[in-house]
């Protein structure tokens, strides 16, 4: 198993400089992760310096609270994709999800996959905050909207992923959708459990160190 090739190298720290960026780029190509995972206002600094790598970009929309509006989200993916974004990590309205209003954020999902095309959309439905019932209508509505990957959380909240978690969404995604395990995540074994639970993807800031003894 060669954990780099799972892992999004992330800086999403309010206070990650151009300087921060560029490191973060420079460390992900050293190390052949699969992507790095940043601010949408960095996504031109990671574009110049990936070019000619096979580093993805993910940018986060919406992040880290998914209150704002459908199409502020939408603005900012479709900005990000143009600046030269691979893949975008979006968090639902997750106020509106917890009210019952499942068709809000299914629609939501599919209004940013619609403008993103066949880039990757991942949804992040902020596990920490959720019910059981409400993390499985989260997939759902992940499901229905044609996206591609659910992913448990921003890592800005109360909690990051846990293996309960991972194991339910891949539960109810199957092979549908991809999972990815977000926040947290800091060691080679959690990082293996993690995948053998059915994440194919991991979103850590501590790759350097999880690869390191490998």
């Amino acid at each position: 198993m060669q954990l780099n090739h799972y892992i999004d190298h992330t800086n999403l720290k309010a206070f990650a400089t151009p300087y921060d960026i560029t490191k973060l780029c420079a460390e992900a190509k050293e190390h052949k992760f699969f992507a790095i995972c940043v601010n949408g206002c960095y996504v031109k600094t990671a574009k110049k310096e990936l070019q000619n790598s096979a580093v993805k970009i993910a940018a986060v929309i919406g992040f880290p609270l998914g209150a704002m509006d459908t199409q502020s989200k939408v603005f900012e993916a479709k900005h990000c994709v143009a600046n030269g974004a691979d893949e975008i990590d979006m968090v639902i309205n997750i106020g509106q999800l917890k009210d019952g209003n499942l068709k809000y954020v299914k629609n939501e999902i599919s209004e940013i996959k619609n403008i993103i095309g066949a880039k990757i959309l991942k949804v992040i439905i902020e596990t920490c905050y959720l019910t059981e019932e409400e993390k499985i209508s989260a997939c759902r509505c992940a499901l229905d909207a044609n996206a591609d990957y659910v992913k448990t959380s921003t890592g800005f909240g109360s909690g990051g992923a846990t293996f309960e978690d991972v194991k339910l969404m891949k539960s109810i995604v199957g092979e549908q959708l991809e999972v990815k395990a977000s926040g947290g995540i800091k060691d080679a074994e959690t990082a293996k459990k993690y995948i053998e639970l059915g994440a194919s993807r991991l979103g850590t800031s501590s790759g350097i160190s999880i690869t390191a003894k490998l």
